[in-house]
């Protein structure tokens, strides 16, 4: 890291500085940043004026003039008014455009270092900038500057957040992951002393790390001697009662301030307060540390046993408190960690609570405690789901729990968690129904053999999600008496099997119905999380993109502190952002979804979803070689059995195919693509039109047919381009690009738009192409770093045919003739055949030359 960290946040206090000739002070807590601000009006200055740095300090506090003992070393004669031989000694050498005196720290000032400074603005002399502390006792000279009106008293606040991840990425010179920013303004709340201290430690420690151009932090952080003593100074000295208020709320925050008197007693809470070590929340009624870096030197300043007895004493003071989802598992948690007798029933509702929040790790840990405890059946079912869910398999768990199965719902529960494991988390379907098949002869209920009914439904959305899966969910939600669970999992096969087939007539009345379900249910929270985002899918592919951000927001608020969860709204996020033709957001939001699924394995598919657009976004970008090493990550991964990823694998391989030009491949990609959507019509829309930007003239009239079928405005426009470039209509490929930019998909509004250039340029028609090539190029301004093969061809058009084309395009991508002739299976002299014509008709002699005059500079 810099030795100087950049200054960020203060550029409005930099223009009111320059503003005030007279100068200003600085206030604000420790480590906000005064100093640093005042350094950098210091350098502002520059050379034409002469500075003086003065550090005031408690040592010198009793020294007369102590804090200007550098300055008036041997200046002063032992005679009267001293004060204005003080003055012009601080003056000396002063040149015509003036004198800066930067004091730090002028709350430590003694009275005649004061005196100076206060003379030194009220007569005019020197331009002064102050630091001090506030909540300080300050010399009356120096409070005099600011209530009599000479100098602006600026009173800084800690960095926001956004302010922070700035600052976090211009000292670590690259992305940091947003929950990684967001847990270092928490823990820091905006002080950048602490920031800085906190990074180096973490960075030396090896859990903050840079990953694919991403920055990543895992585990708790440690304290360095730096920063707990930092942090250990601005708490200060505490006596035994306010000792007791602060590791409470160390180990139990927030608390409930009745409750905290009751474990504390009044007067301690009270000078607790008073002191500025907590706050009291009066809207939420609740009383917290006042910086939550105190908690944590605290927690590590307290023993082992200590620490047990203060989460029993809080634990038992909870369990009188109510028992919300939040405060149970908060008791569940402080219980398990104290030196309290385990309840193994606490114990189980707290994992439930806990996997329900998709916080995996803890809710093993809780359910672990509970069968020790005595637990039977139900902490078993979740401690196998949260194994299931970032382990990625454990068959053995799975099968213990089934065989310790007794009644038609334990038997239903283990069916729904082995389906869920089997299809959802480790991609095989066929064992999902296999489960289903044996649980069907194990039970004798008919409400039971609904419930499967539902899980059925499920699997086979997950594996086709055509109309036969659509009226088998349908059928399933309209029997009464179907549990949560039940409405979960049907809820969630209509809501893939409808949107995947672009039918949106019920989607939010069923995505409504299943999400509630699953809030309802302890076990089935993670639920809404596949729900909503499969919902999220049929809209993107309908091209309501607004819709779409607003569930990723939401998402992400709800489940984004949670390690699954975050990757799956950051895909969901990352999806919308590359759809938009935001590439580079996308990439970022791409890679801090790989980042939070890496250590959960190919659960649920997310990490092939993943990658398949990040592949596409990196071939989008221009980054060849990346996007084919993505690719490759992607082709590694064991078979999802989800055919819907299928079709999103084929169009990354397309995508990696025509970043290097070669189109013919690329659209075969897109057509198998659109093959393997079969009875998903918006999925196949998308196939086709992915070809169709390729430069394909051959899906026009199916993709008419499709959107008569298919909802939303996406597929229509979609058709209206594939008839404009197969009928080489310009006035049709601009209109088409015109409804693309109303929909938001920029980067399809510019391919169309790229698409009526050509189309004009054949046709004669020179004006309309200049004007159809602007706006393709102001379309892709404003999608920065995105690519295209119709924009390459728009930025170079020459007198080509597509094969041609194509060919000089992978030469200039650097393949030989032979490895072209491979990859478009055709003969190395039909290769050189169509490279000599090409050279041909531009005027160069040898491919090299070919090679350089198509090259876009964008090799990387």
């Amino acid at each position: 890291m810099p030795g100087d960290w950049p200054l960020v946040g203060r550029t409005e206090e930099l223009r009111l500085l320059a503003e005030r000739p007279a100068g200003a002070v600085l206030a604000g807590a420790a480590g906000v940043g005064k100093t640093r601000l005042a350094r950098e009006m210091v350098a502002n200055a520059g050379a034409s004026v002469v500075t003086r740095w003065v550090t005031a300090t408690a040592s010198a506090r009793d020294l007369p003039f102590g804090a200007f003992g550098a300055v008036l070393d041997g200046v002063l004669p032992p005679a009267a008014n001293l004060l204005g031989h003080a003055v012009e000694a601080v003056r000396t050498g002063a040149r015509p455009s003036g004198t800066l005196v930067a004091v730090d720290d002028a709350h430590l000032l003694d009275d005649h270092s004061a005196a100076v400074v206060h003379q030194l603005v009220v007569r005019g002399v020197a331009t002064v900038v102050l630091t001090l502390r506030s909540g300080e006792p300050t010399p009356d000279a120096i409070t005099a500057l600011w209530k009599d009106g000479h100098l602006p008293r600026l009173e800084l606040q800690p960095l926001s957040a956004v302010e922070t991840t700035v600052l976090l990425e211009a000292v670590l010179q690259g992305a940091v992951e947003r929950s990684v920013a967001r847990r270092l303004w928490e823990l820091t709340q905006g002080n950048a002393l602490y920031l800085r201290e906190l990074v180096a430690g973490e960075q030396e420690a090896g859990r903050l790390r840079p990953l694919d151009g991403l920055w990543l932090w895992s585990g708790r952080p440690t304290l360095s001697p730096g920063l707990a003593e930092l942090v250990q100074a601005r708490i200060g000295s505490l006596s035994d009662a306010e000792r007791d208020v602060v590791e409470l709320l160390a180990f139990g925050e927030p608390l409930d301030p009745a409750l905290l008197c009751k474990l504390a007693g009044n007067d301690a809470v009270e000078r607790a307060e008073v002191r500025g070590l907590v706050v009291v929340d009066v809207v939420r009624d609740e009383v917290r540390l006042a910086h939550p870096l105190f908690g944590e030197v605290q927690r590590a300043r307290c023993g082992v046993l200590r620490a047990r007895r203060l989460r029993g004493r809080i634990a038992e003071a909870l369990a009188g408190a109510g028992g919300a989802q939040a405060e149970v598992l908060r008791r569940g948690v402080l219980a398990m960690e104290s030196d309290l007798t385990p309840d193994p029933d606490l114990l189980t509702v707290a994992a439930r609570t806990a996997a329900g929040r998709a916080d995996a790790r803890l809710a093993e840990r809780l359910a672990r405690a509970a069968i020790a405890a005595g637990g039977g059946f139900a902490p078993r079912l979740t401690l196998a789901s949260v194994i299931v869910g970032h382990a990625g398999g454990a068959d053995e768990e799975l099968a213990e729990l089934t065989a310790n199965a007794r009644t038609d719902t334990e038997h239903v529960q283990a069916a729904a968690l082995q389906v869920d494991a089997y299809a959802f988390m480790t991609g095989r379907p066929e064992l999902a129904g296999a489960v289903l098949a044996r649980a069907q002869g194990a039970v004798a209920g008919r409400a039971a053999s609904t419930e499967l009914d539902a899980l059925r439904a499920a699997v086979d959305a997950f594996r086709n999600g055509g109309a036969a899966t659509a009226a088998l969910a349908a059928a399933t939600l309209a029997e009464p008496g179907l549990s949560d669970s039940g409405v979960a999992h049907a809820s969630w096969a209509l809501v893939a099997a409808h949107g995947l087939r672009g039918r949106l007539d019920g989607l939010e009345l069923a995505e409504q119905s299943g999400v509630a379900a699953a809030r309802r249910s302890l076990d089935l929270g993670w639920m809404e999380i596949p729900i909503r985002a499969w919902h999220g899918m049929a809209l993107l592919l309908a091209g309501r993109l607004a819709e779409v951000e607003l569930i990723g927001r939401e998402l992400t608020e709800r489940f984004g502190e949670m390690p699954l969860a975050n990757g799956a709204c950051s895909l969901v996020n990352g999806r919308v952002a590359l759809t938009r033709g935001h590439v580079a957001e996308a990439l970022r939001l791409l890679r801090e979804a790989r980042a939070g699924l890496a250590p959960f394995g190919p659960a649920g598919g997310w990490m092939f979803a993943c990658l398949a657009d990040m592949t596409i976004a990196l071939a989008q970008s221009g980054s060849r070689g990346p996007a084919r090493q993505t690719f490759a990550e992607l082709a590694a991964l064991p078979p999802t059995g989800l055919a819907a990823l299928a079709v999103e694998g084929a169009l990354a391989a397309a995508w990696v195919e025509a970043a290097d030009g070669a189109l013919s491949t690329a659209v075969a990609h897109t057509r198998h693509a659109a093959e393997l959507a079969a009875d998903r019509g918006a999925q196949e829309v998308m196939a086709l039109h992915t070809a169709v930007r390729f430069g394909d003239r051959t899906s026009a009239e199916r993709l008419a047919a499709l959107a008569t079928r298919v909802d939303g405005p996406f597929a229509a426009v979609a058709a209206a381009h594939a008839a404009g470039l197969a009928t080489d209509n310009g006035a049709a490929l601009t209109a088409a690009s015109r409804e693309f930019e109303e929909i938001g998909v920029l980067q399809h509004a510019a391919d169309a738009a790229a698409h009526a250039a050509a189309a004009y340029t054949r046709k004669g028609l020179r004006g309309s192409a200049r004007t159809a090539a602007a706006r393709a190029t102001a379309l892709a301004e404003r999608c920065p770093g995105a690519s295209s093969p119709a924009l390459r061809g728009a930025a170079t058009p020459l007198p080509f045919t597509e094969r041609e084309r194509e060919i000089a395009m992978l030469v200039a991508a650097g393949l030989t003739n032979q490895a072209i002739a491979t990859r478009l299976t055709v003969s190395v002299r039909t290769v050189e055949g169509h490279i000599y014509r090409a050279c041909g008709k531009v005027g160069v002699n040898d491919r090299a030359a070919l090679a350089a005059l198509l090259r876009d500079g964008s090799e990387r």
